[in-house]
């Protein structure tokens, strides 16, 4: 018998050797070539029907950005598909994901049909959501005008096992990801924020939608976008999809007569109509809201070379975190993760002792989609309390039942966003933690605009109100959840059930906060 299980030993000891050999090998002779450097687009001297609406207002607002604030999940899909429409030139896709769901699938039919007429489409994913579920971008990347990079990737792609792999081989690496989001049109729109592509983010989830901010943007703001887009499509963490999984033509006619059935999808039926309320070009800029006009508008990202842990000195927290410093009257701050350290919560402390009013707004443990994240969080509520900070975690399912398209009431937040004193503030993809600060390459839109913090501080305002957050406070060293004037006082986690509990808990006495 102990013969037996020693024989067992050696054969699983062995197995596991050949798989890391086999992830050695493989990963070391993946290509390594550096792919072609490719730049944006030029703005055509022969004007499209973009051009036509863009310029004039460009000419009217010289060396001003316009800034319009996208809240709303429905109208985030229709600027993307619209403004994909529109494109004669080329399209820009930076995604930390992109789901192959309903609105995946849409938004993918479009950027498909922009490249059959002609257009230059360069789609940047992170590779942690598409490994081993690759098949839409492969048939994508087969595109002759389409072409696929793919940030911190692994080399091993063939199994499971071997990806597994590869991943423990390299941890350390392996774990800092591009969570950039922007969608650029032409050289002459792009969009900036926190929604991935994806059926949560487009309200069309049947049981949990996101809550999100994008800011569509023209002027300086979109050749700054692009140059963030360059740096990475053209950096040495960033490899050819069809270097890594081959040009697979027959994939692209399965995707075609796949996206070719979408219209007859009930559940596209709400996003097509959407699109031919707004048929024409210039109804993209009118349908995402008012334009701010500011020249105080700064697109910023984290370099491409914070995936090896380089280029701290020009990391996008420092420029974060300055701003929120700047605060003197109010801060508002908006994070679905939260995880500010002992540094961080020192910091809120002191501008509430210097007299700002600083209020944040998280997720509560039933609505948040990272339980783990959760567990981290509980422990600092406690002190932001009692330095004076107002704590609102969003609900689960807002009173009066807000429902999504397709009969949804839940909610999780997942908007990235501050105002500093009314005047001035950010909104991108940056969360308030260590990922975010260390690991993550993260992007987003400086503003200075009074106009464009009011609205945001609108969508805030709604965001914490009784219907829509509990109040989080203190009886004595006990915490409490405000519901409003007429719910019930709560002493536990509201709407959480107990296992969900017990998991953040424990997950909270671990050792990896740095890794959340």
């Amino acid at each position: 018998m102990v013969r037996l299980g020693r024989m067992v030993l050696i054969g699983v000891a062995g197995v596991v050797a050949v798989a890391v050999v086999t992830v050695l090998l493989e990963s070391g002779l993946a290509p390594d070539t550096v792919a072609p450097r490719t730049q944006a687009l030029a703005v055509s001297a022969d004007p499209s029907a973009l051009d036509r609406t863009v310029a004039p207002l460009l000419s009217a607002h010289d060396g001003a950005s316009g800034l319009a604030l996208v809240s709303d999940n429905v109208q985030a899909y229709a600027v993307r598909a619209l403004s994909a429409r529109a494109a004669v030139r080329g399209l820009d896709l930076q995604y930390y994901y992109w789901r192959d769901d309903l609105t995946g699938s849409l938004l993918a039919r479009e950027i498909l049909e922009a490249a059959d007429r002609g257009v230059r489409v360069r789609l940047l994913l992170d590779d942690a959501n598409i490994r081993g579920k690759d098949d839409m971008v492969r048939a994508l990347d087969a595109h002759e005008n389409i072409e696929v990079r793919v940030f911190n990737p692994t080399r091993h792609r063939a199994t499971a096992i071997g990806r597994g792999v590869e991943s423990l081989l390299r941890a350390t690496s392996d774990t800092r990801r591009m969570h950039n989001k922007a969608w650029i049109v032409d050289g002459r729109v792009s969009i900036v924020g926190g929604r991935n592509i994806g059926d949560a983010y487009f309200d069309a989830a049947e049981a949990q939608n996101f809550r999100d901010m994008d800011v569509l943007m023209v002027g300086p703001a979109v050749a700054q976008s692009e140059t963030i887009f360059d740096a990475f499509w053209n950096s040495d963490v960033v490899l050819r999809m069809r270097e890594l999984a081959g040009d697979p033509a027959e994939r692209l006619a399965t995707l075609r007569a796949r996206l070719a059935e979408l219209g007859r999808d009930q559940g596209a039926a709400p996003y097509i109509r959407r699109i031919e309320q707004q048929r024409d070009v210039s109804d993209i800029l009118k349908g995402a809201g008012n334009l701010h006009w500011t020249a105080e508008a700064e697109v910023k990202s984290d370099p491409p070379q914070k995936a090896k842990g380089e280029g701290e000195h020009a990391w996008l927290a420092d420029v974060v975190f300055a701003a929120i410093k700047t605060a003197r009257q109010k801060l508002e701050i908006i994070s679905p993760y939260l995880i500010p350290g002992d540094d961080g919560v020192a910091d809120l402390a002191g501008l509430v002792a210097k007299g700002a009013q600083v209020t944040v707004l998280t997720n509560s443990l039933a609505a948040t989609d990272v339980a783990a994240v959760h567990g981290a969080y509980a422990s600092y509520r406690l002190p932001l309390l009692e330095s004076g900070i107002g704590l609102y975690e969003l609900r689960p399912q807002s009173v009066g039942q807000r429902i999504s398209l397709f009969g949804s009431s839940g909610a999780s937040l997942h908007t990235k966003a501050f105002t500093v004193d009314g005047k001035s503030g950010f909104i991108g993809s940056f969360n308030f933690d260590p990922r975010s600060a260390s690991l993550n390459t993260e992007m987003g839109v400086f503003f200075t605009d009074p106009d464009l913090a009011a609205e945001v501080g609108k969508v805030f305002a709604d965001e914490i109100s009784p219907q829509s957050s509990y109040q989080v406070g203190l009886e004595g060293d006990r915490l409490t959840w405000n519901g409003g004037p007429d719910q019930p006082l709560l002493y536990s986690e509201p709407g959480a059930g107990l296992w969900r509990r017990i998991a953040a808990t424990v997950i909270g006495w671990l050792p990896i906060e740095s890794q959340l």
